[in-house]
């Protein structure tokens, strides 16, 4: 049906700057909105009809849903504050599309005898008010699980602000559930390997993620900031199981105004689960290649007949070997979570999650490249120089707890601890040395470490509307502070003689290292940040916020930087109803611990974050891409001189350096039922001074296609899809074994996979996924330390899967 008017929203006035600012508690006047439709139309709406409404916030999709249904609504402004929905697709009667629509907002439609609706708000005693869990959804951005999608409604988590992709004025990668489910990506490694412009290095045992030509070493749970230690790798950090988590953000570089001091190239947020109104869950059976087996449990609902108090509770445990040989592992995983209501707009949240990573034959270093002679080694991927007994231990503990409160003048608030422990025990011995190409012979270095890393952290805001020169405005206002405590101890290295590299098989006598050596470090942060969004027209709006930091670092580095000015600038110009221009800048502020010539620790990396671009939304949200152009100065970049054997330190130089790209990404649903999630980057980062490329081990090119496609008619059933990597030319300069420096290059190169699912019933499914389908060879790393690391060869998993 045509509609002879759009329907108009008419909200109620929001506070004054002054008064949303001395507490948000002041109460709107009353006002009434109707989304006006003509009467006539309303009767005829009886059929079922199709409806594409995007997830988000409730009134808009309201408003989408008068004008798809040709119906009127009629509701108070008040109640509709701070609610969100999980939108609709797919062919419904209004009443059923409508009910769907309003699932856990506390609120149910009366249709009127006239025709159209009235929202009210839901009177059964056993009816689930869901208000508190609006408050949830608003603070965050939008829950994913459930939406089918590959996109996000809103997030929150590069300005504190809830937006929209196209609002947010800097790149943000989301990797939403259903693109966590439909891959089997499991762990945050996968998670990583799928994200359009962030790479996955594996130089020995640990991992590393790159952004933008930077490693990423920021860290944020549901927003929360805390610190990876970059110098000691994978404190358990990189072990997390996706089990607990809703889905991860990516912000792409510079973000000092919500993490403070950190690294230019990105953030990572982990978004956990959240308790469902519904009693609903799942399990997981799943079997692949090399004996890897894995299950998982999730179960959620009330807990009492008014579900005022819901729980959610996973487990996830895996079992594999590995293409290397003498090498397996197991992961251990629970989280638990634990909502109650204390009010209607108050909300408590309790939890916490166990990780832990279980290896043997955990590789320490890479393959040698080169015999004593020079000689390129071939040896076969599944060649493992680690001892049978070497591992690497990992494991993450962590309790957290926030009360959100929503006022009723639209403003909401957030107070919020965590504390985490994570820890890296070790007992370590792998093949470090080029091996004599005449006898065989060739040393093991070995070596016992133990780091254990404890975190707190805190954190309060407030977030809401407020008006000036008769616009509405949004502001955010906040205090956050977190301390890290890692305490540290390793062993005296230790060299072994294996007999033979070439009949090398792990076997060999864990020695009795002896000696222990201790060290200690404390990170405190303090930070207080703001940030504002001023609407100056319906298209043109601009953020202004900053962060002033107190850090200090005792143990060697005893380091203090007070008063560090973060500031952060943004704009948004809607071009029309599908494209935006956006451009941000923000400052860099890093604190480091390396050393230069003289044993001095080097000042702060400084310097400033541009980005700007275009940005797109299609199918109400559904669909979003953007193109960007970034470029990062810095002015006191770390780089690697040579080494002080005497003192026995790595010595580093400052220098100014810049790193410019273009990123493209494209996000969301092409058409129903067809999923993309899409990306290609290309940067460089060159020395000021001398024009010479710097981070040459990460590609300057790079390319991240992942789709899944359900098969329309008889074939709804059966959903495939499959993804593409690509990765250009990487090459790093080290010694050979002669000596000599040469250039190590991996050429560019393509992986491929591909999955298939087949919906059995409607609460049951089997899906199949394949990695690297056409088997090729790749190095994860090539040329560090004279070595080599190969990637994984062609698998497969079967997960079979129940929903209930």
């Amino acid at each position: 049906m045509k509609l002879r008017e759009q329907p108009l929203l008419h909200r109620s006035r929001p506070a004054t700057l002054a008064a949303a600012v001395r507490g948000a508690l002041l109460y709107l006047p009353l006002a009434s909105v109707i989304l006006s439709m003509p009467v006539t139309a309303i009767a005829e709406q009886t059929t079922n009809q199709e409806f594409s409404i995007a997830p988000g916030n409730l009134d808009a999709a309201l408003s989408q849903f008068s004008r798809q249904a040709g119906v009127s609504v009629a509701f108070n402004a008040k109640l509709l504050a701070g609610k969100s929905t999980l939108g609709l697709q797919g062919t419904f009667a209004p009443d059923e599309a409508l009910n769907r629509l309003l699932a856990g907002s506390g609120l149910q439609a009366e249709r009127q005898e006239r025709g159209g609706y009235v929202l009210v708000e839901t009177k059964s005693t056993g009816a689930i008010n869901l208000d508190a869990m609006r408050v949830e959804d608003n603070s965050l951005g939008t829950i994913t699980e459930q939406t089918k999608s590959y996109t996000p409604g809103t997030i929150a988590s590069a300005t504190r602000l809830v937006l929209t992709p196209r609002e947010t004025p800097q790149t943000v990668t989301v990797i939403t559930r259903q693109h966590m489910d439909d891959f089997n990506l499991t762990n945050i490694n996968k998670v990583i390997e799928h994200t359009p412009g962030v790479t996955l290095s594996s130089e020995d045992h640990r991992y590393s993620y790159y952004a933008r030509g930077y490693e990423i070493r920021n860290f944020q749970y549901d927003g929360i900031p805390t610190l990876a230690y970059s110098s000691i790798n994978n404190i358990g950090e990189t072990s997390s199981d996706m089990i607990q988590y809703d889905r991860v953000e990516v912000i792409k570089g510079a973000s000092g105004l919500t993490t403070g001091a950190g690294a230019p190239g990105a953030t990572l947020n982990f978004v956990r689960k959240k308790p469902t109104h519904d009693f609903s869950g799942h399990a997981t059976i799943e079997a692949g290649r090399w004996d890897n087996y894995r299950t998982e449990w999730d179960v959620s609902g009330p807990l009492n007949e008014s579900a005022s108090v819901r729980g959610r509770v996973a487990a996830a445990f895996q079992d594999k070997q590995s293409f290397l040989d003498h090498a397996k592992e197991q992961t251990r995983a629970f989280y638990g979570v634990l909502e109650v209501d204390l009010s209607p707009q108050t909300l408590l949240t309790v939890g916490g999650n166990y990780d832990k990573r279980i290896p043997n034959g955990d590789m320490w270093g890479g393959i040698p490249m080169q015999d004593s002679h020079n000689n390129e080694i071939n040896m076969p991927r599944s060649f493992n120089p680690a001892a049978s007994w070497s591992y690497n231990e990992q494991f993450s503990h962590a309790f957290f707890a926030q009360i959100d409160h929503a006022f009723d003048n639209g403003w909401d608030g957030r107070l919020y601890y965590t504390f985490q422990r994570n820890a890296y025990n070790s007992k370590l011995g792998s093949i470090h040395f080029t091996p004599d190409a005449d006898t065989g012979n060739v040393y093991l270095g070995s070596g016992e470490y133990r780091y254990k890393l404890r975190t707190q952290a805190l954190e309060g805001y407030l977030r809401g509307p407020f008006e000036l020169f008769g616009r509405t405005h949004e502001l955010a206002i906040g205090a956050s502070g977190y301390h890290n405590h890692l305490k540290g101890s390793s062993s005296n290295y230790t060299l072994l003689l294996v007999d033979n590299f070439w009949s090398w098989d792990g076997d060999i006598e864990r020695p009795d290292w002896g000696g222990d050596s201790s060290s200690e470090d404390r990170i405190n942060q303090r930070a207080y940040y703001a940030s504002v969004r001023f609407s100056l027209t319906d298209d043109l709006a601009v953020i202004l916020g900053g962060r002033v930091t107190n850090y200090i670092r005792g143990g060697d580095s005893n380091m203090r930087e007070t008063g560090e000015v973060v500031p952060f600038a943004g704009i948004t110009y809607d071009l029309n109803n599908n494209f935006s221009l956006y451009a941000s800048y923000t400052k860099i502020f890093q604190p480091q611990s390396v050393r230069d010539e003289s044993y001095g620790i080097l000042d702060p990396d400084e310097g400033d974050s541009y980005e700007g671009g275009l940005k797109g939304e299609w199918f109400n949200g559904r669909l979003n891409a953007s193109l960007a152009y970034f470029e990062i100065r810095q002015d006191n970049r770390a780089e690697y001189v040579g080494r002080d054997y005497e003192r026995n330190y790595s010595i580093y130089r400052g220098v100014k350096a810049k790193s410019k790209g273009v990123e493209l990404e494209v996000t969301g649903e092409l058409a129903p039922g067809w999923n993309i999630q899409a990306g290609f980057t290309h940067q460089v980062i060159r020395e000021d001074r001398t024009n010479e490329k710097l981070t040459t081990q990460q590609p300057e090119n790079q390319f991240k296609v992942y789709t899944a496609y359900r098969l329309p008619g008889m074939l709804d059933k059966l959903t495939v899809g499959g993804g593409a990597n690509y990765q250009g030319t990487t090459w790093n300069d080290s010694r050979d074994a002669l000596g000599k420096t040469r250039q190590y290059r991996q050429e560019a190169f393509w992986l491929l996979n591909f999955m298939s699912k087949y919906q059995i019933a409607d609460d049951f499914s089997v899906t199949l996924n394949v990695n690297n389908l056409l088997d090729k060879y790749y190095y994860t790393s090539y040329g560090y330390g004279g070595s080599h690391k190969y990637g994984e060869p062609r698998n497969m998993m079967l997960t079979t899967r129940w929903d209930f």
